[in-house]
């Protein structure tokens, strides 16, 4: 019999998420309007963020075999490649801390839905939406939140097609439906993204400056919007690939599905 090795993927750093957690939590100083996150809950959080990774894992599995699919029914691959990512301890109580949510494990689970994240860069627009919906019409798999950027840009000229998926996850002590956040974009949005995201936040550039490049990139996101529509258009002449255009439809939440 053929030995079959474990693929152990990175997984996380449950010493580092407890040494930062136990910091927040002794960061108080006896101050009694001190928000901190309580060290009873440090356990919870640590087993928390193991099911979130679990699901985003879930996820991006199906993400895969549906590629592979694809690729043998239409000799088209629609998924040139995915980025995965888990907030950090730091983003995670710093959301709570701006919507004033209390710091708590159970805070986490009930208003936080993009804990777990995956971003899946696509080649052509249709791609974009074919994924989406095979994923979203899967049997174990609710949708819980539809946000369609590409059909209705942000004022900046963002795209991106936002979804928030419930998926279970099965753990020893049971099935844990777990909400992950899953950005579709093509390859054209993501170069588009990559560099507004650079210049809002990473760069000291003067205000003068940063309203020109912030136009310049709005018109840029116009014009990659009109050449994507006519090489998608060229692409579904040779390509015998599905065609949609219609984002998933959100469904009611049902944990015990």
């Amino acid at each position: 019999m053929e030995a079959v090795i474990l693929d152990r993927h990175e997984r996380i750093n449950t010493a580092e998420i407890q040494a930062r957690l136990e910091k927040v939590a002794q960061s108080g100083n006896g101050e009694p309007n001190k928000r901190i996150f309580p060290a009873e809950e440090i356990t919870e959080f640590i087993d928390m963020m193991q099911v979130y990774e679990g699901a985003m894992y879930e996820i991006s599995t199906k993400l895969e075999v549906l590629d592979s699919e694809f690729h043998v029914h239409f000799a088209h691959d629609p998924i040139h490649h995915m980025e995965r990512r888990l907030k950090s301890v730091n983003s995670i109580l710093g959301k709570l801390q701006r919507r004033d949510l209390p710091m708590c494990t159970k805070s986490i689970r009930d208003n936080l839905f993009d804990v777990a994240g995956i971003r899946v860069i696509c080649n052509y627009r249709d791609d974009v939406y074919s994924v989406a919906n095979y994923l979203s019409s899967q049997s174990d798999i609710q949708v819980l939140r539809v946000k369609d950027y590409i059909k209705n840009p942000k004022q900046n000229g963002y795209r991106s097609l936002h979804v928030i998926y419930a998926v279970p996850v099965f753990l020893s002590t049971g099935e844990h439906y777990t909400p992950v956040e899953v950005q579709f974009r093509t390859i054209a949005m993501d170069y588009w993204a990559s560099l507004e995201h650079a210049l809002r936040y990473k760069s000291d550039l003067p205000d003068a400056k940063l309203s020109e490049h912030s136009q310049t990139l709005l018109d840029c996101a116009r014009s990659l919007q009109n050449i994507e529509t006519q090489m998608q258009n060229i692409h579904r002449d040779i390509n015998g690939a599905p065609r949609q255009e219609e984002a998933p439809i959100s469904q009611t939440f049902d944990p015990k599905k």
